[in-house]
């Protein structure tokens, strides 16, 4: 977080040993994790370590767009990064995401939760005057990470504020999906509870946050709806968001405009550090920018870097935009008009794999950051997770499965108005696919499509390849079942 101290905190159990020789029994110079927490500086500390694992997030907004109808893996060729590839052509396996994809996403996320659940294992430990606030914002956190995993996996083993330490993956099962959410409503219920709107540091999770991300976690469990509404509709109501108008939104994504109005929760990047290749999760900066931009692009203008060519929206999804919609230019770079636009600015239009002529131009790397080593590793780019937009679109869809199609209309016209679209008046069935249709166009580019057409059922029909009954989840890497001794059954049809 910009705005944060990002620490690495090793989070390590020792074991004390007595022994009788004086000369062997010498206090350790680490810190015993057992004897922290004695102040509000070693919470303080504790929770900076768990949010730092937002920043490995990226990757994870930009596979499921790939996996989506929205976007191709592109990249250098049909050998770059061949796991996103099998992401792309959903042909995944469980030996074959080990190389930086399914497998470190899996490590992350659990890496984050057990930082959480550190905090949380010792939450009674000692007392100080911002601990409901610590509290809360660690369950916001650990809510976020386990919603990564249940959406991912499905049924993920699981400990309620307790470290998984090494040796527990042979007595652990997988926690039922129905549990993990129910962990995750607690969580968000009382994040809700005890934050404020708005957060006196940039970057901390808000009340608006755990209301939205608990209005999206009822919505993705197809019976809450009436929940959901209710949540999303306190928020919109009560809230200090709204839409951007006309006129701004085209700066939504500019770095300038980063933290606005219509942001509800945020993941901050920065490059005051540098990063490498060899540990991704060590990085501050936003490294899916650089990789979702044209190879050997030069702009005239001298707003937009290079890249590497992932991620390239597909020509079905530039179609799904109406005429006059203002959202169409702020999502899509179209590479060809744009050098026609723009004279001097040029690309490699040879280099690349699968390439369409669109670039994902909500987050492609922008010039006039810091460039520090390794600068395609490093952009601070923001990643917006959950927008205004998206709360009134969800709002919309639990509204109408609901049957209040009136005010679900209202909501799905804001965004259509301000997108400068005429109003929907349709309703039922009806109404709710203009809201899926909405979503998509609204929200392209941003990650949220394929889990959307999962959810709802739609993905046999909308993604080349699906198979239905197995690829509503993505398989447990098997180094991971074979370090528990074979305790977890792989997920179905892999």
């Amino acid at each position: 977080m910009k705005n944060l101290k990002y620490i690495y905190l090793l989070l390590a159990s020792l074991i004390v040993l007595s022994c009788g020789d004086d000369f062997v029994d010498v206090a350790s110079e680490d810190e015993n994790s057992e004897d922290f927490f004695n102040s509000e500086k070693d919470y303080q500390l504790a929770l900076v370590a768990a949010y730092d694992y937002l920043q490995t997030t990226s990757k994870f907004y930009q596979y499921a767009e790939i996996a989506s109808d929205n976007t191709l893996c592109g990249g250098e060729s049909a050998t770059d990064s061949p796991y996103i590839q099998e992401i792309d052509d959903m042909i995944h396996s469980p030996v074959g995401q080990s190389d930086g994809g399914l497998r470190t996403m899996w490590q992350w996320m659990y890496e984050a939760v057990n930082r959480c659940n550190y905090i949380m294992e010792f939450q009674d430990k000692t007392d100080f005057p911002n601990k409901t606030s610590v509290i809360a914002q660690t369950r916001f956190l650990r809510a976020y990470y386990n919603f990564i995993l249940v959406k991912w996996w499905g049924d993920v083993p699981m400990l309620r504020d307790k470290r998984i330490r090494f040796g527990d993956q042979f007595t652990i099962d997988r926690t039922p999906k129905s549990e993990v959410y129910d962990l995750i409503e607690e969580d968000l219920i009382f994040a809700a509870a005890n934050l404020p709107y708005v957060q006196s540091e940039t970057g901390r999770v808000t009340k608006g946050a755990a209301q939205a991300l608990l209005g999206k976690v009822y919505l993705y469990q197809n019976t809450k709806f009436d929940k959901a509404a209710e949540v999303l509709e306190d928020l919109i109501n009560n809230g200090p968001h709204r839409l951007l108008t006309s006129e701004e939104y085209p700066n939504m994504f500019e770095r300038d405009w980063e933290n606005n109005i219509e942001s509800v929760f945020e993941i901050q990047y920065s490059d005051v550090d540098g990063g490498s290749f060899d540990c991704f999760q060590c990085l501050e900066g936003n490294y899916s920018t650089y990789f979702n931009g044209p190879r050997g692009f030069v702009d005239a203008t001298g707003k937009f870097d290079a890249g590497y060519s992932f991620n390239v929206p597909t020509q079905e999804v530039v179609d799904a935009f109406e005429d006059g919609d203002l959202r169409y230019e702020t999502s899509i770079l179209d590479i060809e008009q744009y050098i026609i636009d723009n004279p001097g600015s040029s690309y490699d239009e040879t280099a690349g794999y699968e390439q369409t002529g669109y670039f994902n131009r909500k987050y492609i790397a922008r010039k006039g950051d810091l460039d520090i080593a390794d600068a395609a590793l490093t952009n601070p780019d923001n990643y917006r997770a959950i927008r205004f937009a998206d709360v009134l679109l969800m709002a919309a869809e639990a509204l109408a499965e609901e049957g209040d199609y009136v005010q679900a209309r209202i909501y799905l016209n804001r965004v259509r108005n301000r997108a400068q679209l005429p109003d929907v008046t349709t309703s039922g069935d009806n109404l709710i696919n203009d809201i899926y249709k909405e979503r998509r166009v609204e929200l392209v580019g941003e990650g949220h499509r394929f889990f959307d057409l999962v959810r709802t059922g739609r993905a046999a029909q909308e993604i080349d390849g699906f198979i239905t009954g197995k690829h509503e989840l993505f398989p447990i890497p098997i180094e991971e079942i074979n370090l528990s001794g074979g305790r977890w059954a792989q997920n179905p049809g892999y």
